[in-house]
């Protein structure tokens, strides 16, 4: 039955996939580029897991599924909480929650370091629990890192200005709640494949930057017809007869 969870996988890598072409569509400057790539790199880390589910079921070798597991692990636990946070930096508008964000990368650059040192130098280990694969690595299963690994993804993203990622910063902070409270054992693995099933959200950030682009075009419009307005009746009233000869 374990076969089904691994084309789960794969399904959702392909419909988070085509979300993510999108978003990348959307992007115009450069600090754009992390953040659009988001959703994408979800996508692949969950390819990645359905191969997971494939070496549990030994449709594949050993040592794939140790490549597999160390890919997954890798993404999910030592690079997300300082992508996350860097990503979100890289496009916030607002000075005092920039600073306030890049705290938080930097947090979650030392984090990513010590996680990944620890994950190089401590094998992880695959088992399947409850229908729930669960990556065991004793260096990171500790309350510090955990709570650190929160506060520089959800947090960040809570900070954000977007309403579109706050929502996505907070629906993640009660999906992953849930999880730990109801199965904590599967905290890297179903919560990594809740955030990408709904990763979709960072695509409307995109929509929302569009609709604000537009509103402030059409203020500005409005500014400099009130502007030509005031200054054609400050001359209307200072040379009437130029007025009259003209119509």
């Amino acid at each position: 039955m374990d076969i089904y969870f691994a084309v789960l996988n794969f399904t959702l890598s392909g419909a988070i996939g085509l979300v993510g072409i999108l978003t990348l569509n959307k992007v115009s400057t450069p600090k754009e580029v992390l953040f659009a790539l988001l959703p994408l790199l979800f996508a692949l880390h969950q390819f990645d897991e359905g191969f997971v589910w494939l070496g549990m079921n030994e449709y594949i070798n050993t040592r794939a599924l140790e490549i597999a597991a160390g890919i997954f692990v890798y993404y999910a636990q030592g690079l997300l909480p300082f992508l996350v946070p860097l990503a979100i930096w890289l496009i916030e508008k607002d000075s005092y929650k920039r600073k306030l964000v890049g705290i938080l990368t930097i947090f979650g650059f030392g984090l990513a370091i010590y996680t990944m040192y620890g994950l190089t130098t401590v094998p992880t280990n695959v088992s399947v629990v409850n229908n729930t694969l669960y990556y065991r690595n004793p260096w990171t299963e500790n309350f510090y890192d955990a709570s650190i690994y929160v506060l520089t993804t959800c947090g960040s993203l809570m900070l954000s200005s977007s309403i579109s990622i706050q929502l996505f910063g907070f629906l993640n902070l009660i999906g992953l709640t849930i999880i730990f409270l109801l199965r904590p054992y599967g905290f890297t693995s179903l919560w990594c494949l809740y955030a990408a099933a709904i990763s979709g959200l960072l695509y409307f950030y995109f929509i929302e930057r569009r609709i604000k682009f537009l509103q402030e075009i059409k203020r500005k419009k409005e500014g400099i017809n009130e502007k030509f307005e005031r200054e054609l009746n400050k001359l209307e009233k200072s040379h009437p007869k130029l007025f009259s000869t003209n119509l």
